[in-house]
């Protein structure tokens, strides 16, 4: 095949991708006082701006939504000034970006939260879980459950930080649905045991996560909101009793508010994609927007997913931190740069803006 479907441009919403490959969400502790990004990541992420779309690392919404240290906002004006740096680094490549956005709830640890009160949760029930605090991995703290009252601000955080992503140059935002984080513990049942409108039901979990989503797409539009799902990942503990059922609402109810793309990540994150049963394709079917598969994916099996219509774009996590030049090495078929885990959180430009590209020679 001389130009496979994975390396053609797609059209996205009103933007147009060169093509299909795109940069999952990586999280690398990197912005330090104020929460702002490195002075490396212009670069960092201008080093892979290949990509047909660049979704930048997970960003806290709010103080409150952080977990781990040195993970960047998007609620102050300096986190804007700092992100608009990264953007314009992109643009100027001729790539396009996203940026994620978080809260974190349970996941987190008081050295983090403001005050060093407890983190928030819909349920007053610690995670087995761990998060990045002082340069070492830590137990998360125990939550206290949100209050009703409060759950309104927590949509207007959302709200807020998109409006803020757009400010500053991100094509658009992806709402973090996935890997055990506050959305997504509203919607399990093993995180959520509350007895209000955000419990219960499969309708009453779900609501958060699609009150967040529209409140975010009415806001900067649909056409700039993608949400990302990770319906039977074990990430941070989560678990839930009839994922199928849970996340068939979900998608059906996303499908009317009418986000750009849903990113689902297949299976556990980062690991086997066959973890629990679960049919993807129900989703697939479910959603008439963009599908972004995402887990496990190398150059054969990403081309396959996207000529055989299982998935529009797919999304490669790790391999975009040791390969800048990602695309062109799947469109070679040239082997794959090693990560170095041990420079992967925290630091400077080593392990971030120092990974060599393909050497033909």
């Amino acid at each position: 095949m001389p130009n496979p479907l994975l390396f053609q441009p797609y059209q996205l919403g009103e933007i147009t991708l060169a093509n299909r490959v795109v940069m999952a969400p990586l999280t690398r502790n990197r912005a330090a006082g104020g929460l702002v990004p490195s002075p490396y990541a212009a670069e960092y992420y201008a080093q892979r701006a290949s990509a047909g779309l660049i979704i930048a690392e997970a960003t806290q919404v709010s103080a409150q939504a952080q977990g781990y240290q040195d993970t960047p906002g998007i609620y102050t004006d300096d986190q804007v000034a700092g992100w608009r740096k990264v953007t314009d680094a992109v643009h100027a490549k001729g790539g396009r970006i996203f940026l994620q956005i978080w809260h974190t709830g349970r996941i987190s640890n008081v050295a983090v939260q403001p005050d060093g009160l407890a983190p928030v949760a819909p349920s007053a029930i610690r995670a087995v879980a761990k998060t990045f605090v002082g340069g070492a991995f830590v137990d998360v703290s125990e939550p206290r459950a949100l209050e009703l009252d409060e759950i309104p601000g927590i949509i207007a955080d959302f709200r807020h930080a998109a409006a803020n992503a757009i400010r500053a140059g991100f094509d658009g935002v992806e709402v973090h649905g996935a890997n055990g984080y506050l959305l997504e513990q509203f919607g399990k049942d093993g995180a959520n045991q509350r007895q209000d409108a955000y419990g219960g039901t499969i309708e009453n979990r779900a609501r958060l996560l699609l009150e967040v989503t529209a409140a975010v797409a009415e806001k900067i539009g649909a056409g700039r909101t993608g949400v990302r799902i990770s319906p039977v990942s074990p990430a941070n503990g989560i678990t839930d009793s009839d994922p199928q059922a849970l996340y068939d609402h979900i998608v059906a109810g996303l499908d009317r508010i009418g986000p750009v793309y849903l990113h689902v990540i297949e299976g556990a994150t980062g690991g086997p994609r066959d973890v629990a049963p679960f049919d993807f394709g129900r989703l697939r079917r479910l959603f008439a927007g963009t599908y972004i598969a995402n887990n496990g994916y190398d150059g054969v099996t990403a081309e396959q997913a996207v000529e055989s219509g299982a998935a529009d774009l797919i999304a490669f996590g790790h391999d975009f931190v040791a390969n800048p030049d990602l695309v062109e090495r799947l469109q070679a078929g040239v082997p794959f740069a090693q990560l170095n885990r041990e420079t992967l959180y925290g630091g400077g430009a080593e392990g971030y803006t120092d990974y060599p590209v393909y050497d033909r020679a």
